[in-house]
């Protein structure tokens, strides 16, 4: 009668109101559109076409480099005043009608392609699979020495790159001398929280190794404390090991970033196309997994989304995969220290706290700088104290984050609460930190940021989701689905109530009440009758919760 859930095309209406049971406590109400067929009649919706499978073979884009000043002034300076004396924009707002993401199927959801997986919020992952992450292998051969290749000096923490006997190739990544365990702790448990998001990482090990099995390749290019370039020596090595902390027993702890398979082409941006790759045809800003990046990104700290901490590369498939890469600055960590208290909570263009504490010589107090000092140093500045979602602030404007409609935020908040308390567990423990009190606080605190991020977002937009038409017990059909307040225990299901209401063609009310847990609505005869009656003419059905 009414066809299967893959012919019904469910999209969320623009109206959500809300109704007050009981003790003043707000169920969350939703307003569906469910697109029927009536008998041996056409469907008044077609499902939007998938976009192009973006893993066909291409010949090889040419590799790019972005100037990070252009890059600053055009996101600081250029895109704010564009977006100022952007008219359409402002027509949208008033009418209530955002441009959305344009890689989206009719579920609201995106496809998998060469730049997003999806993943924990689809079918969640075990244990097992979060501690692994992306890693398919073993990390470096510690065993045996290591040809060091490619060095840099300059900044607090040094770095260089290694190959191993078995010729695999790793970027070795160390903690500043004053912060041991912080940086490799925060790109260890980002690294495994990113790749379950669904999104696409390096595969990242932490070793623990002699700096005996070192030794100097020829010709090393390097990059000087001075920002001088030349080949590198064995006191330029030893310059860089002094400048590492170690552990008690005298080894070096570090992140083994594995070099990514196939050819590097550069950074993507988070705006417009890459041109010479004819996959690339949905522009950055208007791509879902970027906009809604914005809530994940916020929830692990990481604050520091340029384009410079992604990477193209082109694979030996002949298509380009696009990576995000860098995680050392998220959490608590800045790197080469702990983060600012005020990362997230002002961005470089916020001028109106800076002149207020100018204004009144510093009497003003900033609420970041009320905050407590820093309790663990592996942990760095990272904590769910005055976390507002809406307003984490980036140090520098991200276009894709600036074109997020609710729907992106909606759907971001589905993947962070999609990850049990026991799955973060799981990834944070593969940092091996020392401290067993900061392994908890850890924790407490991701779990803390993820809870705000849900009761924030899932009331700000209605949390149904995940409708589907099933066979009643009674040889019927009903509509189900999913409150993800309720699945993700913000919200108890005794405390939920739906008020709906079935009509015809959009005017005619055929049924109205409430409903309850079990999230189940019948269709039930009166419904069937109704339809019956128009014979082969088309029949549409909104059903609103």
């Amino acid at each position: 009668m009414f066809g299967q859930v893959g012919d019904s095309i469910l999209t969320l209406c623009n109206r959500i109101e809300y109704h007050v049971r009981k003790v003043a406590k707000i169920a969350v109400v939703a307003a569906v559109a469910v697109y029927f067929t009536g008998c041996g009649g056409g469907s008044r919706f077609l499902a939007p076409e998938p976009p192009p499978n973006d893993r066909q073979p291409v010949p090889q884009p040419a590799f790019r480099e972005i100037n990070l000043a252009a890059d600053n002034v055009q996101k600081l300076a250029t895109l704010p005043t564009q977006r100022f004396f952007d008219l359409s924009r402002y027509a949208r707002q008033v009418s209530g009608k955002p441009k959305e993401a344009y890689n989206l199927d009719a579920f609201d959801e995106v496809y998998d392609s060469s730049w997003f997986t999806n993943r924990n919020a689809k079918q969640r992952l075990t244990l097992e699979a979060i501690a692994r992450g992306p890693n398919r292998g073993a990390g470096p051969d510690t065993s045996a020495e290591w040809t060091v290749f490619r060095a840099k000096a300059e900044g607090v923490t040094p770095g260089f790159s290694i190959v191993d006997r078995r010729g695999n190739r790793f970027l070795i990544k160390f903690d500043p001398m004053t912060n041991p365990e912080l940086a490799t702790g925060a790109e260890l448990v980002s690294t495994k929280l990113f790749y379950a998001a669904g999104y696409n990482t390096p595969e990242n090990y932490l070793v623990y190794f002699n700096p005996q099995i070192l030794r100097l390749g020829e010709k090393v290019k390097f990059t000087d404390a001075d920002g001088s370039k030349r080949f590198m020596n064995e006191d330029d090595l030893q310059n860089i090991l002094v400048r590492i902390p170690r552990a008690g027993n005298g080894l070096i702890r570090a992140v083994a970033s594995k070099y990514l398979a196939g050819k590097p082409l550069g950074p993507f941006k988070y705006m417009g196309i890459r041109k010479d790759d004819y996959n690339d045809i949905i522009p950055h800003e208007h791509r879902r997994e970027l906009r809604g990046l914005r809530v994940i990104a916020a929830w692990l700290n990481h604050y520091d989304t340029k384009a410079n901490n992604s990477l193209d590369m082109y694979t030996d498939a002949g298509y380009v995969k696009h990576y995000l890469i860098d995680f050392g600055s998220t959490l608590g960590s800045e790197g080469d220290q702990p983060l600012p208290p005020e990362v997230g909570r002002e961005g470089p263009g916020d001028l109106v706290p800076l002149m207020a504490t100018i204004l009144t010589l510093g009497i003003y107090k900033r609420q970041w700088e009320l905050q407590p000092k820093i309790e663990y140093s592996s942990i760095g500045y990272f904590t769910a104290e005055h976390f507002y979602p809406k307003y984490y602030k980036y140090i520098l404007p991200n276009p894709a984050f600036m074109n997020a409609t609710r729907r992106d935020f909606f759907w971001g908040a589905k993947i962070v609460m999609s990850f049990t308390d026991a799955q973060i567990r799981a990834a944070v423990q593969q940092a091996h930190y020392s401290d067993p009190e900061a392994v908890e606080y850890l924790i407490r605190t991701i779990v803390e940021r993820r809870d705000i991020i849900g009761r924030y977002w899932f009331k700000e937009f209605c949390p149904l989701d995940k409708f589907s038409l099933q066979d009643a017990p009674d040889g019927g059909q009903e509509l189900r689905f999913v409150d993800m307040a309720v699945a993700s225990g913000l919200e108890a299901a005794a405390d939920s109530e739906y008020r709906y209401a079935i009509r015809r063609n959009g005017s005619e009310t055929v049924a109205s009440g409430f409903i309850a847990a079990p999230h189940r609505l019948p269709l039930t005869a009166k419904i069937l009758a109704a339809a019956e009656k128009d014979g082969a003419a088309n029949v549409w059905w909104a059903v609103e919760l």
